[in-house]
């Protein structure tokens, strides 16, 4: 769901303490690179391993 211009002017104001003056001076792309968020860490074959050895499964009697 896309946030309105409203949600993003009070994200803009409370979160990232941009006045409006400055919030309505922003291009698109530079208002994405404020509040775009970090992708998630790829878990790979290494890591993965690492976690297995560290909580390894119990076996159930």
């Amino acid at each position: 769901m896309t946030p309105s211009w409203r949600d993003a002017l009070r994200l803009a104001v409370l979160r990232l303490a941009i006045p409006p003056e400055a919030f309505w001076r922003l291009s698109l792309s530079e208002w994405r690179a404020l509040t775009e968020t970090a992708a998630a860490p790829v878990l790979d074959r290494a890591a993965l391993g690492a976690l297995i050895a560290r909580f390894p499964d119990e076996e159930i009697p």
